[in-house]
């Protein structure tokens, strides 16, 4: 049986390298027979959370009206989450950070969820650890979380940079893993 996958790239650059890691996921995982669909979370209208709890008096519907009720609604249908960020100054990027916030008006409906994670950056791999935990963060609310894989994409500045590396092929074989 086929899982529903659903990849979060936070990435600003379509292209850039987490984006292109999010890429190959989705090829693996798409291989392995699994409905995959990916978000480029930066060409989405998402506003930060305004801690209003206004959703906590209308069943989860929130007081913000752009895109992240058809995706909240996505993240609770999914079997497995994969959250996708470049690192910014050893965190997950704005564009993410805002989407995951925003969880919040429903939060509790997302749960027994596969986690991975990709995160990318100019520095060495010691330099993702925060961003890591970020992701981990997240996932230590949702009940039911499994954490399933990590893809490191270090050492990479320049759009592109990271087609010569290992977790180009890391990325595709994880998302090939992915199996129902």
């Amino acid at each position: 049986m086929s899982k529903k996958v659903l990849i979060l790239s936070g990435s600003p650059r379509i292209g850039g390298n987490s984006d292109l890691l999010c890429d190959e996921f989705m090829k693996g995982a798409i291989e392995s027979g699994n409905d995959v669909e990916k978000i480029n979370v930066s060409k989405k209208n998402i506003n930060y959370c305004k801690g209003c709890y206004y959703c906590q008096t209308h069943n989860g519907e929130c007081a913000i009206k752009d895109d992240m009720a058809e995706i909240l609604q996505k993240i609770i249908d999914a079997d497995v989450l994969v959250l996708a960020s470049p690192v910014y100054f050893y965190s997950i990027d704005a564009q993410l950070k805002a989407l995951i916030d925003r969880t919040v008006a429903r939060w509790t409906e997302v749960k027994n969820k596969s986690f991975y994670y990709i995160a990318t950056c100019a520095d060495s791999k010691d330099g993702l650890d925060r961003t890591i935990e970020c992701f981990r963060g997240y996932a230590d609310c949702v009940n039911g979380a499994k954490e399933c894989g990590i893809i490191y994409g270090y050492g990479v500045y320049q759009k592109g940079e990271i087609k010569d590396k290992p977790a180009m092929k890391e990325a595709y074989e994880m998302g090939k893993s992915v199996k129902g």
